[in-house]
């Protein structure tokens, strides 16, 4: 008759084998359990306060009432302490679990050394080979560290101009004003020129006739401004009332007013518009001329 010989033939035979290899390896998961509770706890506390720090350390007191009176900064703030607190706790869970794992193998009697070996050259191998990998996702990490643009913001990277859809740690996805979506990788960003990050300032050129009197036509501007500074529709849109700089230029029969106006982000595409039509009605109504076109009657070759 066949006999099979188990490892565990008393009692005390099996309590001290649960008291050996098992019990140390529940023993290291606990731990590493209470390492990554520990470490998410500091990534929080560490990035919370980095933002009050970053809030308490902003360049103006007019940032800060613009920053308050908003919510822009507020939300954008929150948005990447978010971000870069779940790429710190990814990083940790991974670092935490890599350590138990390898720990809980040596408990176990696994040969550590020809793993290490092999995963060493193996890495080695694909950091030669995956350079431009590396490269995207090191600059996908100093990006969303440095918080250089974020979802929703109207950058320029060089290669295309967009409104920001996505941003991953690899690639960063655009949709530009003709609909259509870029895919750039994080690496081969040379330069960002962020349009959405605190204010902007809209340009207004307002072409009148040569012959016009800029103490009559000024006045009028300024009035125009303070007019669409005071429209409920548009003052929260505007950080201060529109100036008008004076006369731009004088060529041919045209001469060129200006108007800067100081308004959020995203906003300096429409306050031009209402600027304008303003502008013209007030125009019509003071009979002030706009522009004359060949004002010398000259007949075109």
């Amino acid at each position: 008759m066949l006999s099979i010989d188990w490892p565990f033939t008393t009692w005390a035979s099996t309590w001290d084998w649960l008291l050996g290899a098992p019990l140390r390896i529940v023993l290291i998961a606990i731990f590493a359990l209470v390492v990554r509770w520990a470490a998410h706890r500091a990534i929080r506390t560490v990035v919370s306060t980095a933002a009050d720090r970053a809030d308490q350390h902003e360049r103006s007191s007019f940032d800060r009432l613009v920053g308050s009176a908003s919510g822009i900064r507020q939300e954008r703030r929150r948005q990447r302490a978010l971000t870069m607190g779940s790429l710190l706790r990814s990083i940790a869970t991974f670092v935490v679990a890599v350590v138990a794992l390898l720990t809980i193998m040596a408990e176990l009697g696994l040969p550590l050394a020809p793993l290490l070996t092999s995963a060493g050259i193996g890495g080695i191998a694909f950091g030669f080979g995956a350079q431009a990998l590396v490269k995207d996702f090191l600059s996908g990490i100093f990006m969303i560290i440095e918080d250089q643009y974020g979802v929703g913001d109207l950058i320029d990277t060089g290669e295309a101009v967009g409104t920001v859809e996505e941003v991953s740690l690899r690639v960063t996805r655009l949709r530009d004003a003709t609909g259509v979506v870029w895919f750039i990788r994080n690496g081969e960003i040379i330069r960002i020129g962020n349009k959405s990050q605190g204010w902007a300032v809209a340009t207004i050129d307002i072409p009148v006739a040569y012959d016009e009197d800029p103490r009559r036509v000024l006045p009028l501007l300024k009035e125009v401004s303070a007019a669409v500074y005071a429209d409920p529709e548009w003052s929260d849109r505007l950080l201060e009332e529109p100036s008008v700089a004076g006369v731009e230029s004088v060529s041919g029969g045209t001469m060129t007013l200006r108007i800067f106006a100081k308004c959020r982000p995203g906003e300096q595409w429409g306050i031009p518009r209402v600027i304008r039509e303003r502008a013209k009605e007030a125009f019509d109504q003071a009979n002030i001329r706009g522009p004359r076109i060949n004002p010398w009657g000259d007949t075109p070759a």
